[in-house]
């Protein structure tokens, strides 16, 4: 039989087995690499989705736009009621030129009374496109709408439009339309 070990050497395969065994349990411990989300609020969860508060122009009155509204004014004012005789006189010609053959002499009265027609609405056309630019260049130097440019463009595409339609009329009423 062999003798019995001293006490110091009977812990010494205790702890080699506990050295043998701490990489294993060291394994499946929780690792400080590994972080976890914070479960507090995030920078994108505390801000405001709500529209910013925008402050509206007010447009001031300006001296300058009001005269050049002023002139296209009596321009469109001088142009419709100018339009509206000379429609008429076209209209008569065309009901006496629809017995006339293209080419007559009455369809070419007819005709010559409709490019007189034409002549008043490019006035019209012309006194609109002013206007789009007056507007345009307002907003481009970031000055607000002007209710006025607004108003007399309504006005202007109103009777632009207006006269567009009395012209085809007249001119479906003619032979060779």
């Amino acid at each position: 039989m062999m003798p019995p070990l001293p006490p110091a050497r009977r812990a010494r395969p205790a702890l080699v087995f506990a050295l043998m065994l701490a990489p294993a349990l060291a394994s499946c411990a929780v690792q400080p690499s590994i972080r976890y989300p914070s479960l507090l609020p995030r920078a994108i969860e505390s801000r405001s989705d709500a529209e910013p508060d925008i402050a509206i122009p007010v447009a001031v009155a300006d001296p300058a736009t009001d005269s050049v509204l002023a002139d296209l004014r009596k321009t469109l004012d001088k142009t419709t009621a100018a339009f509206a005789p000379a429609a008429e006189a076209a209209e008569r010609l065309a009901s006496v030129a629809q017995g006339d053959k293209v080419g007559g002499e009455r369809w070419i009265a007819a005709q010559t009374a409709l490019a007189n027609l034409d002549g008043y609405r490019a006035t019209t056309s012309s006194a609109l496109t002013d206007i789009d630019l007056l507007a345009i260049s307002r907003a481009a130097d970031g000055k607000p709408d002007y209710p006025a440019i607004t108003s007399l463009h309504n006005a202007a595409q109103a009777a632009f439009e207006e006269q567009s339609a009395r012209i085809a009329a007249i001119a479906e009423r003619l032979p060779g339309a």
